[in-house]
């Protein structure tokens, strides 16, 4: 009996079944140190103890991205250890912040199944849970991966396509209890700039870029535990690269918008993503965000706006997809999401 773990092929999923992933794990103060010398990372509230009990939270949280690699991570060796590629995400939510001491485990549902038309490969989706140590939720999401067959001639599962939104009703956003945005300190933040001072369709140049690097990219990937072969062992690849973790480039698109949307302070919501083109090492990514939408909240003096945030490597800014509707070759992410405020 083979004592190692190959990781799940294609033809092995079923529709339906749950995994309970491995080694849950307990949050400590390095994370967050860790995650801000890895991105330029400076929302207040993630950083300061301070700031986010003067918004009414008990400390700073861990990152909410932090949050979400953590979890993803440990989904990572039974559900894309042979992937391809990781495609998209939908159906994102931050139910409960994450604080230092907490523990997180991770569990998935396979709620969908397609074999490529070459044989080769086929589409896993899955809905991702994560819990903390009382068994409370603190986010979830939907996510599709493009995963190799072991043998190319093993029966297709039968072809399932989930039904996901397109994108979060604004009361389908978690606040975190307490939030409080009332008193809220502009000059701490970096910024004055208000939930009302953004309008729809408007379109921000981050201005700031940063050339991806293979040891930042590798410590990044191991932090978060993600085991996928295609990030370490370049023989996985035909060109004989290392693909950079897809959560590698939000990160550094979601911290380099910080100049423009330092008051954007928390990810509420994930609408939509898709990992457009594959970025290396040597790589250059800036980033633009535009507005898609806004809305209020019933929290005191908070607001929430719909976020486009494109990360691409050269190429001008606000330039997306070509005539043909498809994603120019610059564009590395498209992603679509919700975050808090002060209004």
């Amino acid at each position: 009996m083979a004592k190692t773990n190959p990781g799940r092929f294609f033809e092995e999923y079923r529709m339906g079944e749950v995994i309970d992933h491995a080694v849950p794990r307990t949050v400590s103060g390095g994370e967050r140190a860790l995650y801000h010398a890895l991105y330029p990372a400076r929302h207040a509230l993630y950083s300061s103890d301070d700031f986010a009990r003067s918004v009414g939270l008990p400390g700073a949280p861990l990152d909410d991205l932090a949050a979400f690699h953590l979890v993803f991570g440990k989904t990572v060796p039974d559900v894309s250890l042979n992937a391809v590629a990781n495609l998209g995400y939908a159906e994102g939510r931050w139910l409960k912040p994450v604080y230092q001491g907490d523990t997180l485990r991770a569990s998935s549902e396979v709620i969908g199944l397609k074999q490529n038309s070459n044989g080769k490969s086929g589409v896993v989706w899955v809905r991702t849970r994560g819990t903390n140590q009382r068994g409370e939720t603190v986010l979830e999401y939907c996510r599709w991966v493009m995963v190799r067959k072991k043998d190319h001639d093993a029966p297709a599962p039968e072809t399932v396509l989930p039904e996901l939104k397109e994108v979060l009703a604004p009361e389908d956003l978690v606040i975190p209890e307490g939030l409080d945005f009332t008193n809220y300190d502009f000059t701490l933040a970096g910024e004055p700039h208000r939930w009302g001072d953004y309008a729809i369709g408007e379109r921000i140049d981050h201005v700031d870029g940063v050339t991806i690097e293979e040891a930042e990219h590798m410590l990044a990937t191991r932090l978060w535990q993600n085991t996928a072969k295609v990030h370490f062992d370049a023989t996985h690849r035909e060109d004989g690269k290392r693909l950079i973790y897809g959560g590698h480039v939000i990160s550094l698109a979601r911290a380099l918008s910080f100049n423009g949307l330092a008051n954007a302070q928390m990810i509420a919501g994930l609408n939509g993503g898709a990992h457009a083109n594959p970025c290396f090492a040597g790589d250059t990514v800036k980033v633009w965000s535009e507005v898609l939408d806004c809305a209020e909240t019933p929290a005191p003096g908070v607001g929430a706006l719909r976020l486009r945030l494109v990360a691409a490597k050269g190429g001008a800014p606000f330039a997306l997809k070509g005539e043909d509707g498809r994603y120019l070759p610059e564009v590395l992410l498209d992603l679509d999401y919700w975050a808090l405020i002060p209004r």
